[in-house]
């Protein structure tokens, strides 16, 4: 069966909107969600917002009133008062939450005060989520792929997306506006003050889209390939993308969803990215002359070269993910790497990262086990090395220079 992605008919040119207020789709739909203009880290400290956020829950309004998502914890009152202004609170019918995570659900306990018994829709480990984070028993309704919710005019259908990125994660599919709720699938961190993703800046919009993979979902590429043909087969129609974070798909849908394909795809740029930590800049000069020597023998690739100690972590990882090659260097210390290369490294497993290439080297004064223990680390990761490792002590001079330059060259070859 083949699987529709439409143009979507109606892209007037949205107008700027206070980024509080409630944001009309249709006729049906209302996005009722929080833009999150400070929002600097997410995940903790693990993933870098510079441009915000925003937090999207949608309302749909048929002859049965649904809410989909709501919004991160700090806005639960704002988010229930908000969502006063548009409706009656007791018009509600149901609430769809599509994942657990508190981004997502943390407005619940609030609107749950006063409309404890209207049920939540979501999969079985969702209940198991949302009950463990915030030990509540409301009326919970488990579905599963393939279930359908009648709202009137419309259908809404069910469809589990298992570790994308999370194991309660699904998304809902509305016929007639044929709409994709895709909540974290698609999404990018990315405030601002328009509603869709054809009104912004196009190079802004693909880098976060890009980072947005490469941080979050790029561990599970091959179950968001598995998911994206799933949904193929299901022969639907869908003529916009609404994610749960950032802008919505509307125009030309199908865009995002051929990159998630080539991102999931042991996806690489023809890019080469050097990666060290240096205590007095031996480690840095190896770098540079390593860097030399690629560009000697491949004038065409693209080179990026980034202290983990001083580089921000989350553009770390994303030039990793579009890199055909990692060249990752230290410092010995105590036998050891450097802490911000222990870091990035495991970072790095966790990516689960397939088809890359990568070698190591350093810098020491008297043991110099780092470059050696880093390519463990490699190869334990899933990378292919391409060069044993090098070693420089001190400092490098004449003769080491040449084999920093040459060591590039190989890389490059």
């Amino acid at each position: 069966m083949s699987f529709y992605l439409m143009h979507h008919k109606k892209c007037k040119k949205q107008e700027r909107n206070d980024t509080n207020m409630n944001k009309q789709i249709n006729g049906y739909v209302t996005w009722v969600g929080k833009t999150d203009w400070e929002l600097k880290k997410f995940h903790g400290d693990e993933f870098t917002t510079t441009n915000g956020s925003s937090y999207n829950a949608y309302l749909i309004k048929d002859e049965k009133t649904i809410l989909i998502d709501t919004v991160w914890l700090p806005y639960d009152k704002e988010f229930v008062a908000n969502l006063k202004q548009t409706i009656d609170l007791s018009k509600i019918d149901a609430i769809i939450i599509q994942h657990g995570e508190v981004d997502h659900s943390g407005s619940l306990v609030e609107l749950m005060k006063e409309i404890p018994n209207v049920p939540i829709y979501c999969t079985q480990n969702g209940i198991k989520s949302i009950k463990g984070q915030y030990h509540q028993e409301w009326n919970f309704i488990p579905v599963k792929t393939g279930d359908k919710l009648s709202i009137g005019k419309h259908t809404l259908t069910f469809i589990e997306a298992p570790m994308l990125h999370w194991p309660d994660t699904m998304f809902t599919y509305m016929d007639g506006e044929n709409i994709l709720f895709s909540n974290d699938g698609f999404g990018q961190h990315l405030a601002s003050e328009f509603l869709y993703a054809d009104e912004v800046n196009q190079a802004e919009l693909w880098n976060q889209a890009i980072i947005y993979y490469a941080n979050i979902l790029a561990p599970f590429s091959m179950l968001v390939k598995k998911k994206i043909h799933e949904i193929l087969e299901m022969n639907l129609k869908i003529e916009m993308i609404c994610p749960s974070h950032g802008l919505i798909w509307r125009k030309n849908p199908e865009q995002i969803v051929q990159k998630y394909l080539e991102w999931a795809d042991n996806y690489q740029d023809n890019q080469i990215t050097i990666l060290y930590d240096t205590m007095w800049n031996s480690t840095r000069k190896m770098a540079e002359l390593i860097a030399q020597g690629i560009q000697t023998i491949d004038k065409d690739v693209t080179i990026k070269i980034m202290n983990t100690a001083k580089d921000d972590k989350t553009e770390v990882l994303t030039q990793v993910f579009k890199s055909k090659a990692i060249l990752v260097g230290s410092s010995t210390v105590n036998n050891g790497y450097l802490h911000s290369i222990a870091g990035i490294l495991e970072m790095i497993k966790g990516m689960k990262l397939k088809n890359k290439k990568a070698a190591a080297f350093g810098s020491y004064g008297w043991s110099g086990e780092a470059p050696n223990k880093i390519e463990e680390e490699l190869k334990k990761s899933g990378f292919e090395i391409i060069e044993p490792s090098l070693k420089v002590a001190w400092k490098p001079d004449e003769e080491t220079t040449k084999q920093c330059i040459e060591f590039g060259k190989q890389i490059a070859k």
